[in-house]
């Protein structure tokens, strides 16, 4: 059996948060600057997380292929490399999971050994002093090494770096990041800033399109490689330098909607499904009890998928750990 959505997407994929929880404050996460951050003082066992298991069990039965564990940041949980293996054990294709990397080198052996298949690692400075900036207190040496040993447990897989580029932040570092990909085999990915909380003006005013960053590497090619592209994956347009080993890649959720192609289903930490990130509509897993409701959320929530982007209804949410962005 499979999914499709309304307008016949077909949806085998689910985001999966497994925490709130976060040892970072990122700008364009938490804008409001948040000063709480409970970096040890979480649960042994998430609140209905059987009850995720068992909703990903359904899933399963009609075609979900993909899922990535996201937070918050989920390597705060002490019970990660457990659920990774009970996920795992469903019968997930491809599993992934989308980190800071401040705590990778310390589970990445563990992770992959539990059946964890690659990782997404966020990073959006290569300067010590603005990437501590932009995540309010990381440190770029443990996220640099989180990339290194990435690199060596999950090979063959490529490391997915994630750079959310922001103009006279961090934009000037978009070339430098493209050019990883000559001699590495890393998928660099930047992303367009997204609205959070009430602060849209703060993204309005800094926010660089996939296009603007495009035109970025380009310019400092000095007309020598260029870009080949390679065709969509997922919501990523990716490209290549000839003879590069590496992908770049453009995530663009403002300036080009992927809403056409979309075949996703969020599941929050607080158990709500959401059918899209920008939804104002959740469903409350926990209002199942028996795998025949548990079907009948999966379908509803299938159902409610809208056809195109939801940014215009004004959306808006604290901060991106709240939906697992």
């Amino acid at each position: 059996m499979e999914l499709r959505d309304s307008f016949d997407r077909k949806i085998d994929y689910i985001r999966l948060s497994v925490t709130e929880m976060c040892n970072l404050r990122c700008i364009y996460c938490v804008p409001g600057g948040r000063e709480k951050t409970s970096r040890c003082s979480l649960p042994e066992k998430m609140p209905e997380f059987g009850k995720m298991l068992s909703f990903l069990h359904v899933a399963r039965k009609y075609g979900l292929k993909k899922v990535r564990i996201t937070g918050g940041e989920p390597l705060l949980r002490k019970d990660i490399v457990h659920l990774v293996r009970e996920i795992k054990a469903i019968g997930i294709e491809d599993l992934s999971l989308t980190t800071n990397g401040q705590l990778l080198p310390f589970f990445a052996a563990g992770l992959k050994k539990a059946g964890l298949d690659r990782v997404n690692i966020s990073l959006d400075s290569l300067d010590a002093r603005r990437y501590m900036e932009i995540t309010r207190g990381g440190s770029l040496p443990r996220a640099l090494r989180a990339v290194r040993v990435a690199k060596e447990v999950f090979w063959p897989a490529p490391v997915k770096i994630n750079m959310v580029p922001i103009k006279g932040i961090n934009g000037s570092e978009i070339p430098g990041f493209a050019r990883l990909t000559l001699e590495n085999s890393f998928h660099v990915r930047f992303i367009e800033l997204m609205p959070v909380g009430g602060s849209s003006f703060f993204f309005e005013g800094l926010r660089l399109t996939a296009q603007e960053a495009k035109e970025a590497i380009k310019a400092s090619m000095g007309g020598g490689q260029k870009l080949l592209p390679l065709g969509r994956s997922g919501s990523s347009d990716n490209y290549m330098f000839p003879g590069a080993k590496g992908v770049v890649g453009f995530i663009s959720p403002i300036s080009g909607h992927f809403c056409d192609s979309c075949n996703r289903l969020r599941i929050t930490a607080a158990g709500k499904i959401r059918p899209c990130l920008f939804s104002s509509r959740e469903e409350d897993l926990s209002k199942a009890s028996t795998e025949e409701e548990m079907e009948q959320l999966l379908l509803s929530s299938v159902l409610s998928k809208e056809k195109g982007s939801l940014l215009e209804k004004k959306v808006r949410f604290d901060s991106m750990q709240q939906v697992g962005g």
